[in-house]
């Protein structure tokens, strides 16, 4: 089972940034959304609980990205690492940026609340990433051998501890230019995506002349994000955020 995991995520780990947008679009699609126990209220409670979650996964991204960096894209396509990185939040768990995707898409089933969400895309996305996890694990255990056993007798694969996260958080600077250089274009995905959801759940349930009550305020929140979007970008393509050069 381990194999077959392992090879699952070598295949998605280059293939993941169209793989997982289009799972999820099609588990949306393919559903239907449910009122909680028939409440339009619960509904909205879960709405708020979900979009929480999804928070405090780019909360917890964020924190990664601003303080300790590791480049998941790997090298060709492939699993690389020059170095293991063992700092930052990566002293707390060895994957948390794949933590804080989780967490996103868990945030968004919520909002879709829909058997086929819980049922396929909850399971699928867990398994996905831990595919890629496994992976990645087998890479770094024959990369950097004793090292990284030690590694991973010291620290979880995924739920964090936060035994010493003060003492993590005072002893580095953040780094909020490569923060907004890395997260600014997955942040507006997933911010536009739950309010396609918030609208279309609304929607399927009463009928598209019924959204007019929530259509004023999440099209001026989708129009802020857009604004913070074209501006990172813009900041982006200028090097107003790229890091100083060393004199």
């Amino acid at each position: 089972m381990r194999r077959t995991l392992v090879r699952f995520g070598q295949f998605l780990f280059s293939k993941r940034n169209a793989v997982f947008p289009l799972a999820f679009l099609a588990i949306a699609a393919a559903s239907f959304s449910l009122a909680p126990i028939g409440s339009e209220r619960a509904d909205l409670v879960l709405d708020v609980v979900g979009l929480a979650v999804a928070a405090a996964g780019q909360a917890l991204r964020a924190m990664v990205i601003g303080l300790a960096y590791i480049r998941r894209g790997g090298k060709a396509k492939k699993i690389h690492a020059d170095h293991l990185v063992q700092n930052g939040i990566f002293a707390h768990s060895r994957n948390p940026l794949y933590v804080g995707n989780m967490m996103v898409f868990l945030g968004l089933f919520l909002v879709l609340n829909s058997p086929l969400g819980y049922l396929v895309g909850v399971p699928f996305f867990y398994i996905a990433y831990l595919s890629i996890t496994l992976a990645e694990e087998e890479f770094l255990r024959q990369r950097f051998g004793e090292e990284y056993e030690a590694y991973c007798r010291r620290v979880n694969r995924f739920l964090p501890s936060l035994k010493g996260i003060g003492a993590t958080m005072r002893s580095m600077s953040f780094d909020w230019g490569r923060l907004i250089r890395k997260e600014y274009g997955s942040t507006f995905i997933w911010v536009t995506t739950a309010i396609g959801l918030l609208l279309w759940e609304v929607a399927a349930r009463r009928g598209w002349s019924s959204i007019g009550h929530r259509a004023p305020i999440l099209a001026a929140v989708w129009v802020a994000a857009l604004a913070g979007y074209l501006l990172a970008r813009y900041l982006k393509k200028t090097g107003k955020l790229s890091a100083p050069r060393a004199a």
